[in-house]
């Protein structure tokens, strides 16, 4: 923010009731208007009138009204000032231009900046930041190299200001040039230019180049520490940022509220321990009581599945913000808790105080979706659009089109792609492909993979997807023919990986992986287990192997698919009872979803699986998405 003790001398504005006789005192010392005056003589009035006019008591009122944002009684103000020849004075039209600039009336600001003969820095900065706060952040831009032009040096000021824009426009060779600039200037240390560098990369995804500029200025504040882990937590590096945090409070910073909710709202679910850590120390710092770390809170815990303890927490909140309920609606529907999320919903309409949006949608969609509600579905779809006037957006349709197609309704996905009103993504084709491969139709999804190849022609996933659909067939040959059409452009299948942190340490696994220190021991743990399921009756399902070989080959391999494995890891590597959250880079197959709730309930714990469809909380033999996935 550009501080108003460079514009003019700090003082203490008067009350906005005192605003109103101020203005009246100070008009009673101006000369009334001519009648029909002439609209140029009055912006170049003689300046015998000068002597009339109390110029401090101007300065100041105008400064409270700029404090006030009192647009109405400033607009009076300027009238008077034109009678007296100042209405292009360089500190009182500065304070003008501020004052249109803070209210958001940035046509009057920019036709009184066009028409004062003498710009200094100030008044550039002024206008400058006002664009970048409100946009259109271009005009910012072209304002910062219009003012190198003019023959004005960027300050402290400037550059935070024109960063701003670069980082609203994603704008990176701009924020480079700026960044030069800046160093050639000897800016680059300043902790405000620095948070705006920082700002700039991070939004533009180059995390490296914003941490390069923080550990090159020597002394820090608050500020920049805050703009640092906010980068991390942008760019989904939630590790990155709570280590920041430490680092800071080792630094002699105390984390304020803005570095929590950061760190916070970067967690996921395999982070939450360390989001367990930032709530106690907020907890400890005195910060239960502000709405705006509980919701970051809510959001961690709704997105981890910790879904009790987000409700006891958005419970808790004084005012409940529309963030708020989408982070419990969205995490009620991501981890299949369809009913919950639901009766939610209703209760936020029946309370009338805060209407749902795009978001909110979203989040009944997709439980909807997680929880097979076909039916239900397409109702809010169309109550979103008949009732709340929302255009759907392509997220939208692809929660509804991936619903009918897992319901088998796949001539009415399609239909409803044919009458979507913008052109269908990839997402909506890949829900369509994915219904087709569930119910195996072989024509439809033809077609989908069609559409999919010229919108991503070099996704080998897609390929894969349909030679799946034709093995599901049998129709072998078909399948070895997208399987040659994949190796002719070169492009090969992504090897299925399942990750899990134990003890703040990432141990990855690959189908069949034998790379562990570990690896006979998981091995061991795997060969137990299958023992003890199928005396439980576990039967392996080697149909997802979609490869013309012998049963025995085929379950061996599922045996030894990467969530297995690092199931295994984390039941040798941890207590009992805890809990293991595991990721994977695809869809769980079907054979080891069923040989997940056989472990969860052998071994008595919970196993939260995170695949590229969605959550899956395993516990006693049970699994969230109720075979629907």
């Amino acid at each position: 923010m550009f501080p108003s003790s460079k514009l003019v001398r700090r003082r203490t504005p008067p009350s906005p009731s005192s605003l109103h006789s101020l203005l009246h005192t100070f008009s009673t010392s101006i000369p009334s208007p001519p009648t029909n005056p002439n609209p140029h003589l009055l912006s170049h009035s003689p300046a015998s009138n000068h002597n009339l006019f109390d110029y401090p008591a101007c300065s100041s009122l105008l400064q409270s009204l700029v404090a006030h944002k009192a647009l109405d009684r400033g607009k009076q103000l300027h009238a008077r000032l034109l009678l007296c020849g100042l209405g292009f004075d360089t500190i009182l039209a500065t304070k003008l231009v501020n004052l249109y600039s803070v209210c958001n009336s940035l046509d009057y600001a920019r036709y009184l900046f066009d028409r004062i003969p003498k710009r200094n820095i100030f008044l550039w900065n002024v206008l400058i930041r006002a664009y970048a706060w409100n946009g259109p952040y271009e005009v910012a831009v072209s304002l910062f190299y219009q003012m190198i032009d003019y023959g004005l040096e960027p300050d402290n000021f400037t550059l935070p200001f024109v960063l701003k824009a670069c980082s609203a426009l994603s704008a990176l060779e701009t924020g480079r040039e700026v960044h030069e600039l800046a160093i050639k200037l000897r800016w680059e240390s300043d902790v405000f230019v620095g948070a705006g560098l920082i700002d700039m990369y991070a939004k533009c995804g180059c995390i490296d180049d914003a941490r390069d500029v923080f550990d090159r200025i020597p002394v820090r504040d608050a500020v920049l520490w805050n703009s640092m882990i906010a980068a991390y937590a942008q760019n989904g590096l939630p590790g990155e940022a709570l280590c920041l945090c430490r680092e800071m409070v080792v630094s002699g910073f105390g984390p304020t509220i803005a570095t929590l909710v950061s760190v916070i709202s970067a967690a996921d679910a395999a982070a939450l321990p360390r989001g367990r850590e930032l709530h106690g120390f907020g907890w400890r710092r005195g910060f239960e009581s502000h709405d705006k770390l509980k919701i970051a809170l809510v959001d961690m815990y709704a997105k981890s599945g910790s879904l009790r303890v987000a409700r006891v927490l958005f419970e808790q909140l004084k005012d409940r913000s529309l963030i708020s309920w989408n982070a419990m609606i969205c995490g009620y529907g991501m981890h299949g808790h369809a009913d919950e999320a639901l009766t939610l919903f209703h209760t936020m309409r029946a309370e009338g105080q805060i209407l749902p949006d795009h978001i909110t949608f979203v989040g009944v969609l997709s439980a909807c979706n997680h929880g097979g509600l076909m039916e239900e579905g397409k109702r809010f779809f169309y109550l979103m659009v008949s009732n709340y006037s929302i255009k759907p957006t392509v997220q939208h349709y692809t929660c509804l089109i991936d619903l009918l197609g897992h319901s088998g309704e796949l001539d009415e996905a399609y239909k409803l792609i044919q009458e979507m009103l913008m052109k269908p993504d990839s997402g909506v084709w890949g829900a369509l492909l994915n219904g087709c491969k569930i119910h195996r139709n072989v024509e439809l999804g033809e077609l989908a993979l069609q559409k999919l190849i010229e919108l991503e022609p070099n996704d080998a996933g897609n390929y894969v997807l349909l030679s799946n659909i034709y093995a599901q067939a049998g129709k072998w040959e078909e399948a070895a023919k997208v399987r040659k059409r994949m190796t002719d452009r070169g492009l090969k299948k992504s090897i299925a990986c399942s990750w899990i942190e134990i003890k703040s340490k990432i141990h990855a696994f690959l189908v069949g992986d034998l790379s562990h220190p570990r690896s006979e021991e998981i091995y061991e743990e795997l060969e137990r287990l299958e023992g003890l399921m199928q005396e439980a009756g576990y039967v392996p399902d080697t149909e997802p192997v979609f490869h013309d070989v012998g049963d025995d080959e085929k379950r061996n391999m599922v045996r030894s698919h990467s969530e297995r494995l690092a199931i295994a890891f984390g039941l040798i590597s941890t207590p009992p009872g805890t809990r293991l959250i595991v990721t994977k880079n695809l869809r769980v197959c079907e054979d080891c979803h069923v040989a997940i709730k056989y472990i969860s309930r052998i071994v008595q714990r919970e196993i939260i699986i995170r695949d590229v469809n969605r959550y899956h909380h395993f516990k006693d033999g049970e699994c969230s998405c109720r075979d629907y996935w």
